[in-house]
């Protein structure tokens, strides 16, 4: 094998071509950088990441309000007021935006993100060997949540009321015209996120997944597929249920809490169909493991997904995660090829 550039590592891991090494990307809340900055660096320097988010460069700002990541108030470019306690992480939505299905058209979507400076995104790929994947906002599912609140939501979903489908049809036309515009651009792989699981389960029934937001998540899937580009998804929780639709729908990757499920179960029915983009088990490895566990996780991961590909060397440095966790992490997948 030789030597690949970021780029190539990437793309032959999610087409099982044998890449020369794994490829990595380490996610971070602020919250890493507020309580371990040299630590944080120095990872960096020692494990670059792979992937890469291009400028999401706007020609008319977002209207928002407050500091996302701090104490208090921030109130988002849809009109959603999170209320947050502890610096370094984002808060929790208290009061719905809309209170009544019946003032859906009230809910204003955030047209700003459709300004987006798509040269510069393009200058920023030609100028890099690294892998870029495109930073469109794209999360139906969140996105009631945080209009509806998600206590409201649950409800609804029950018995969805007219208003429910006008607003979702809106949402979805305007993601759609978002991943469009992304998908013009010059950068490698699209992004949508949803999360699904609870700890041991999808949060509605996957009858009820399949009727309301699988048809969403094709149409986001296929115009990747239009244009050439790779697909990643995010969903947090225990998701086992939804892989197999993710899967037809030729979904490239997801970033799932492999942990939440039973690895070996997903090794046997996914592995060679789907890249496994991370990760190693932030709920309590990271924070109160060792690295030799660290090491062990890596080897359980790699043993069940890794085909020639199939893997992405990622984690989350967020709150409570012990610095020479992280560099465990991908000190490890590091070593994989070299000792399988």
């Amino acid at each position: 094998m030789g030597t690949m550039t970021p780029r190539e590592l990437v793309a032959a891991t999610l087409r099982f071509k044998h890449p020369s090494r794994v490829p990595r990307e380490l996610w971070t809340l602020p919250w890493a950088e507020e309580n371990h900055a040299a630590a944080l660096a120095g990872i960096r320097a020692r494990y670059p990441d792979d992937i890469v988010r291009p400028p999401a460069v706007l020609r008319r700002p977002l209207i928002t309000h407050g500091e996302e990541y701090k104490p208090g108030v921030y109130v988002d470019e849809w009109g959603c007021r999170f209320e947050n306690r502890q610096s370094g992480i984002i808060g929790e939505v208290k009061e719905p935006l809309l209170g009544d299905w019946k003032d859906w058209r009230s809910v204003r979507v955030p047209e700003e993100r459709l300004t987006l400076d798509a040269a510069r995104v393009d200058d920023f790929c030609r100028a890099t060997d690294r892998f870029v994947l495109a930073r469109p906002s794209i999360r139906p599912f969140e996105q009631l949540q945080f209009i509806r609140r998600p206590d409201n939501l649950y409800l609804d979903l029950a018995d969805p009321p007219d208003g429910f489908y006008r607003l979702l049809e809106r949402l979805h036309a305007f993601f759609m015209e978002e991943m469009e515009l992304w998908a013009s651009t010059a950068v490698d792989g699209l992004f949508f996120a949803d999360d699904w699981g609870s700890q041991h389960s999808l949060l509605i029934s996957p009858a009820l997944w399949r009727r309301l937001f699988r048809p969403l998540y094709a149409d986001y899937i296929a115009v990747a597929r239009r244009h050439g580009k790779f697909i990643f998804m995010h969903s947090d929780g225990h998701i086992e249920a939804i892989l197999p639709d993710l899967v037809e729908m030729g979904l490239d990757a997801v970033n799932a809490q492999l942990f939440c499920m039973d690895i070996e179960a997903l090794g046997r029915r996914f592995a060679g169909r789907l890249t496994f983009w991370g990760e190693v088990d932030r709920q309590h490895l990271l924070p109160y493991g060792t690295p030799d566990d660290i090491r062990a996780a890596v080897r359980r991961v790699g043993r069940a997904l890794w085909r020639d590909g199939g893997a992405i060397a990622q984690c989350e440095f967020g709150i409570g995660a012990r610095p020479e966790n992280v560099a465990a992490v991908f000190g490890a997948w590091d070593e994989l090829l070299e000792n399988p």
